[in-house]
């Protein structure tokens, strides 16, 4: 098993959640973020006055897969995330040693 962190612009999650569900993936975590990278943020004009956003909002997916799916399941986040423009984010793949469902007990594969 293997858990995707996905960093994704904000009104990219819609559509990526949609190809995800065409994948099969049913369920996920998603947290709203602020960060940068390589262009460090940008500026922008308020009222005449040009400041510096620094910390870009962003959308975080958590999602836990099964090995065998992980190249169908990171191929639709990645088609469905890109806008072919600096700042559409990243995948994180971290592998898994156990998944426990709280409520019955259930491991592994069973418990996603």
């Amino acid at each position: 098993m293997k858990k995707l962190e996905c960093i994704i612009r904000p009104f990219k999650l819609e559509e990526v959640k949609e190809a995800l569900n065409e994948v099969g993936v049913r369920g996920m975590t998603v947290s709203e973020i602020r960060g940068f990278g390589r262009s460090r943020g940008h500026t922008e004009l308020y009222r005449g006055s040009e400041y510096a956003i620094e910390f870009v909002p962003k959308i975080k997916l958590e999602i836990v897969v099964p090995e065998e799916n992980l190249d169908a399941i990171t191929d639709a986040i990645q088609k469905s995330a890109s806008t072919g423009k600096i700042g559409d984010g990243k995948i994180f793949v971290k592998p898994v040693d156990e998944i426990i469902r709280i409520r019955t007990g259930e491991r592994g594969p069973a418990a996603i």
